[in-house]
């Protein structure tokens, strides 16, 4: 039986991609359907979460399916000392989708090993998060009219980001240029710059966060320093506040250039850039409903032209 899982986009072809872009478009059309009734959707959030669990949620509810799962590992018997792997069989008794967000680098593909019921990544430690990433792809294709030949300039904390490395990942059939700015302490892995240098994707580090350094960007993509991340707190103490975007480092921008964050933000863009036509965070995570949508779907067995044809609209 084939493994419908997603726990990395980073080989999907360009083919792949559009097709899960131009289904995610039909969603935000007509997000409400009924396309998963008598459907169930399982959500174990082994970390905190908000804007990717309630966003899986709501697109499972937008689509007619029922919503089973935790987003407290302590009121499982995970605490009572339950391997990983007895919950997840556990699990697939009762759903047909397990969406599982987990600490540990690795866990959800160790979670697709265990089960035939098709595992949704949302974020296996600092590893990789790809639903994040569809939603990233979307919005930038919505606001560039493309994913090729794009400057995209990656801020903060690119150590531990693991938005930033699926992103990465993703695009390296789009021939893109990656600037990638961040404290030494929280550069890019070496893994990750040897995964460009192998891919051919052209790359530029430097710690220089002013008004003249993004003012090429086409993508803005900030991040904010993860404290969960972090062993030595005095280390993050010295670099929480390193890098911050202001308005009035938006004057020489190009006039397409957006910024993009996954959220939640601490102090990484201050308000006042919130009024900014370059803001699209928000808009950003309101096209994960839609992105999701189209990953719940495609790993049912539901295609594009299902949804096409589809007839529950309401």
């Amino acid at each position: 039986m084939e493994n419908r899982s997603i726990v990395s986009i980073a080989d999907y072809s360009r083919d792949k991609i559009q097709y899960l872009l131009n289904m995610a478009t039909e969603f935000e059309a007509h997000p409400n359907r009924q396309l998963l009734r008598g459907k169930v959707v399982a959500t174990l959030f082994f970390e905190p979460s908000t804007r990717t669990r309630l966003s899986f949620e709501t697109a499972a509810n937008r689509l007619g399916a029922r919503v089973i799962g935790f987003s407290d590992p302590k009121a499982t018997s995970s605490s009572k000392g339950e391997t990983l792997k007895d919950t997840i069989k556990m699990v697939s008794n009762y759903a047909d989708v397990i969406v599982m967000r987990h600490k540990l680098e690795g866990a959800a593909l160790y979670a697709s090993e265990v089960t035939d019921v098709p595992i949704i990544n949302a974020g296996d430690g600092s590893n990789l998060h790809p639903s994040q990433t569809m939603l990233d792809l979307y919005s930038i294709y919505k606001t560039q009219g493309k994913l090729d030949n794009l400057n995209i300039y990656m801020v903060g904390d690119l150590k531990y980001g693991r938005t930033v490395h699926s992103l990465l990942m993703s695009m390296r059939k789009y021939s893109p240029t990656f600037h990638f700015i961040a404290p030494k302490e929280l550069e890019m892995p070496e893994e990750y710059k040897l995964y460009c240098q192998q891919k051919g994707i052209k790359y530029v580090e430097q710690q220089d966060f002013t008004e003249d350094t993004i003012a090429d960007a086409d993508i803005l993509y900030m991040t904010r320093v993860q404290r969960e991340r972090f062993t030595d707190l005095m280390e993050y103490e010295r670099v929480k506040d390193a890098y911050i975007l202001k308005a009035d480092m938006l004057g020489k921008c190009k006039e397409n250039m957006k910024i993009l964050h996954p959220l939640p933000r601490v102090n990484e863009i201050e308000y006042a850039v919130d009024d900014s036509k370059h803001a699209y965070y928000f808009e950003q995570a309101q096209n994960g409903l839609y992105a999701r949508q189209a990953l719940i779907c495609d790993v049912l067995g539901i295609t594009l032209d299902d949804v096409k044809n589809d007839t529950t609209i309401i």
